[in-house]
């Protein structure tokens, strides 16, 4: 089994590039789903963070208000770090599951992973590959904005607290290039497949 991580920046494409590895045949995990997955009412993690942030940050359904949350801890760094030491261990023992699951189906496969703080996090030497999503930061920002409806100064700062994506290339196996148009990112995944499961073909040979 192959397990390739896909990572970059915030709207770099990330998604995009996972959900057409999917249509061309391979396992996908996305962990932004895990990462809503592991805070459902009731849960663990979402009791760790309700003990934490209060219950200020609750709908009345009882699910998080993420846009609530999302504000305390995109101006405060420390509870930014909470949260995250609540979420990440919870999203990593699903991703395992998921692994071994499809290991159970499918020993040769290979399975990429949308792993968005993949280099902030140190979690890079993990994977057997490593995909790197990269767009201009000007493209970022932009794209940000049409995104999520931001301002430019706003965008800036979310781009701000992750990894530059001109620095996550030095970590990566290969770079899919998302600046341009959908066709051209989807062309270049295309190869990567091809790649990937000639290398499958090889090694059962």
């Amino acid at each position: 089994m192959n397990i390739i991580a896909v990572t970059g920046g915030i709207a770099s494409g990330k998604s995009l590039v996972l959900n057409t590895f999917m249509s061309l045949g391979a396992f996908g995990i996305d962990c932004d789903i895990l990462s809503r997955e592991v805070v459902i009412p009731c849960s663990k993690a979402w009791y760790e963070i309700v003990a934490v942030f209060g219950n200020a940050i609750l709908r009345n359904d009882l699910a998080l208000d993420r846009k609530k949350l999302g504000h305390i801890v995109f101006n405060d760094a420390s509870k930014r770090k909470i949260l995250e030491q609540i979420i990440h261990p919870e999203v990593r023992r699903k991703c395992t599951e998921r692994i071994e699951a499809i290991k159970t189906m499918a020993p040769n496969a290979f399975v990429v992973i949308d792993v968005p703080l993949l280099i902030e996090t140190g979690l890079q030497k993990e994977f057997d590959t490593v995909i790197v999503v990269y767009v201009s930061a000007n493209t970022q920002i932009r794209r940000l904005m049409d995104r999520d409806g931001i301002t430019e100064e706003e965008a800036q700062k979310m781009v701000a607290l992750q990894i530059p994506l001109a620095e996550k290339r030095t970590f990566a196996d290969y770079i899919i290039n998302n600046d341009g148009t959908r066709e051209e990112t989807e062309m270049q995944v295309r190869m990567l497949f091809d790649t990937f499961s000639s290398l499958i073909s090889k090694s059962e040979g």
